[in-house]
């Protein structure tokens, strides 16, 4: 059996003059990328003005991919820069599920559940899902930029802490820091409107 191209060759191919590479690129992470847009907008027309923009500029500017670097991460960048324009319009925010991986390799494979008991354990982990995602969705909603985009890429997309330093265009410790602020802000938060949730009282009583 052949192995598939990797991302950098197929790039490579692409900048040779060999289109169907350049589909083939498309193809691997259009859902992917779509999924992850998705997260950042909260918009469906939204996330699918910005991946056909980030795969555009993939087209135009690939000539100045970094080859000793990983295509995925660049191409993230891409589309988070562009997701955050469209964020400095709008300011609609997405849920993340408790049962999210962070971190890749670097994370441990923790979920987000995980994490928030080693801040919080009484943050919901005996709550129904479908409950519990109504209060993530509120909790996040309110989250400033910089902490709901690393709970994003690491939460959603699996991504290493160093890929996130290159997606977000900061250091390591940031990245480190800022999952730390997060999940810290989120456990407070989450609690706090699990508890004031009339609809759903006895079932927060009773998991905390």
């Amino acid at each position: 059996m052949v192995n598939a191209p990797t991302d950098e060759q197929l790039l490579a191919d692409h900048l040779a003059g060999d289109g169907a590479s350049f589909e083939s690129l498309v193809r691997r992470y259009q859902k992917e990328l779509y999924q992850f847009v998705l997260r950042f907008t909260n918009s469906s027309a939204a996330a699918e003005d910005v991946v056909q923009d980030a795969f555009l500029q993939v087209h135009l500017v690939g000539a100045t991919f970094d080859t000793s670097r990983r295509f995925k991460p660049w191409l993230f960048t891409i589309a988070a820069n562009k997701a955050r324009d469209w964020l400095r319009r709008r300011t609609r925010r997405q849920e993340v599920p408790l049962d999210a991986k962070v971190g890749g390799e670097d994370g441990g494979n923790q979920s987000f559940a995980d994490l928030l008991a080693d801040d919080q354990q009484s943050a919901g982990a005996d709550l129904d899902q479908d409950v519990s995602r109504q209060v993530v969705q509120r909790v996040v909603r309110e989250m400033p930029d910089n902490l709901r985009e690393v709970l994003v890429l690491g939460y959603f997309h699996g991504f290493a802490y160093k890929e996130m330093a290159s997606v977000l265009d900061v250091p390591l410790g940031t990245v480190k820091s800022r999952l730390h602020a997060a999940v810290a802000s989120f456990a407070r938060r989450y609690k706090a409107t699990a508890q004031n949730a009339p609809a759903h009282e006895d079932m927060f009583d009773g998991g905390l």
